[in-house]
């Protein structure tokens, strides 16, 4: 697993542009045409990276699937047996609750879950394995998150996967042996064109819920087109989902 993610780090970017750059200083004096090509690939990369405006634009091309309608929750009754939920990493050891917590957007996907099982009347399956392999599962305090924060009781915990593709085929090996076939998909909406696909592949029907769009427009001053720090981290996540689309059918087919 370390392996993969040192991999994953120097081949998307930010880190191949990083490369490019240490690159550029080593080739400096005995190949300065290709060091200079290097120099402008890594921080004409980085700076687009830092664009708001960019963030935007990319996203619009990841986020395919509509916000579900609040007029339609209450009918998902009738049109789902579930609500899976996955997950997105922890805070380990937060010194505010003294305990692993779940992350800002772990939180804004539970949320959303919490109002569609309110109003639906659905049970919930929380998704999410171990990380830094030790307990407590990503799933474990989501489940405990929603009980405490939100008023409601998980049904399932799926708490071994460890990737979008292993969240759907184990939550499959939980449901569809008791009927539930079709599944309310609670995550971020540029991670849902790859979700959606990995629970359909899994045997599912899925509806879409997705919640924290990065293509809308956010007021940005200048019109999103000064450098901000944490576009760097929604640059690399738009990154890795469209990676993981490109390369999902190719290792999972």
């Amino acid at each position: 697993m370390p392996l993969r993610y040192l991999f994953k780090t120097l081949l998307l970017p930010p880190g191949i542009l990083f490369v490019l750059l240490l690159m550029g200083w080593c080739w400096r004096h005995s190949r300065p045409r290709l060091a200079a090509a290097c120099f402008a690939v890594g921080l004409g990369g980085l700076w687009l990276m830092s664009l708001p405006v960019v963030i935007e634009h990319a996203a619009r091309g990841l986020e395919q699937v509509p916000p579900l309608p609040r007029e339609q929750w209450q009918a998902l009754a009738q049109q789902a047996d579930a609500i899976v939920v996955l997950g997105s990493g922890r805070e380990r050891n937060s010194p505010t609750w003294g305990a692993d917590a779940s992350t800002a957007m772990g939180l804004e996907r539970l949320q959303l879950a919490a109002r569609l099982a309110k109003v639906s009347g659905l049970p919930v399956l929380v998704t999410g394995g171990l990380h830094y392999g030790e307990p407590p599962s990503e799933a474990r305090i989501m489940s405990d998150t929603l009980r405490e924060d939100f008023g409601v009781e998980v049904r399932w915990l799926e708490e071994q996967s460890r990737t979008t593709w292993e969240n759907a085929t184990l939550s499959a090996r939980q449901l569809l042996p008791q009927g539930v076939r079709r599944v309310v998909l609670v995550t971020h909406a540029w991670h849902m064109p790859r979700s959606r696909w990995s629970f359909e592949q899994a045997g599912f029907t899925v509806i879409g819920a997705p919640v924290g769009f990065l293509g809308v427009d956010n007021a940005r001053p200048f019109g999103g087109g000064l450098p901000e720090s944490r576009a760097f981290g929604q640059s690399a996540v738009l990154l890795n989902e469209a990676a993981g689309l490109l390369v999902y059918p190719w290792i999972y087919p």
